[in-house]
């Protein structure tokens, strides 16, 4: 079904999105949005891309609910442990005599990104001293990660690279559990600002010291890869890290911003330039 998507046809239902609704994706990689669309498609037993544009078009409620399948929302606790190890034993101690640490999660879907971070964050004795700002293009995925409330279903996929991580921890140190889904405590809520906010064109005023953007750009070419890494180049403090995911390569464009601190964990430091 993916080939019955045409390059023209894509390029139109990007453009009429840009127009009616402000969200440019012509720079996102097109196999990656034609899946999504397919996805979307039969989602809702659609048998043409015509059906879906007028849907997409003359329904905005449908847009917004839809927005997620375009997207790809995908996060998990402790996602990639080694990655956290790294952060946790090397790239924090930098941090540790400062008074202050701020981190931007870019792309930060539905959370859990966000309260992993916190959760190490208690334990290095640096969460009281930390602002973070987490931000989406999807309003229904921030309204999840405010409320920070996962289905118990989910949270015992999780319990395995939890536990290597904390062996002598239960996730009842972190959640308050009722009968069907578990909710994150206060104490690693407080810290973060969640927002809505558009890598493609937005910019970003404040300056931090981590940023998080994983498996985000594996769905941008390369030209928007290099706009976003100039725009995290421009809003890291000097000496800033930059955590990409596993299935996001930095391209040879970004090579001039930033060089590799940890190349198994894609965690990058900004260069002076």
């Amino acid at each position: 079904m993916i080939d019955s998507i045409s390059d023209e046809e894509l390029d139109a239902l990007m453009q009429a999105l840009k127009n009616r609704y402000g969200l440019d994706f012509t720079n996102y990689e097109k196999k990656s949005l034609k899946r999504s669309i397919v996805r979307l498609m039969m989602k809702h037993k659609m048998s043409s891309m015509l059906e879906l544009w007028a849907k997409i078009i003359k329904d905005k409620e449908f847009f917004e609910k839809g927005i997620d399948d375009l997207l790809v929302n995908l996060t998990e606790l402790f996602r990639n442990p080694d990655a956290w190890i790294v952060i946790k034993d090397k790239i924090l101690d930098h941090y540790k005599s400062r008074p202050r640490l701020n981190v931007w999660h870019a792309g930060c879907s539905t959370g859990e990104e966000v309260y992993t971070m916190a959760i190490v964050l208690e334990e290095k004795g640096m969460l009281q001293k930390t602002r973070a700002l987490a931000t989406d293009l999807s309003d229904r995925a921030l309204k999840k990660a405010r409320a920070g409330d996962y289905s118990l279903i989910i949270l015992e996929q999780y319990m395995k690279p939890f536990l290597a991580f904390y062996p002598n921890k239960k996730m009842a140190d972190f959640f308050n559990f009722n009968e069907t889904h578990a909710t994150i405590k206060p104490a690693y809520q407080s810290h973060v600002t969640f927002d809505r906010h558009n890598l493609v064109h937005d910019g970003m005023t404040t300056k931090h010291d981590i940023i998080f953007c994983r498996n985000v750009m594996i769905y941008f070419d390369e030209k928007l890869k290099l706009q976003v890494l100039e725009l995290f180049h421009k809003s890291l403090n000097d000496d800033g890290f930059l955590i990409i995911g596993y299935y996001d390569i930095m391209p040879d464009s970004g090579k001039a911003l930033f060089e590799v601190f940890d190349v198994k964990t894609r965690i990058y430091k900004k260069k002076k330039i």
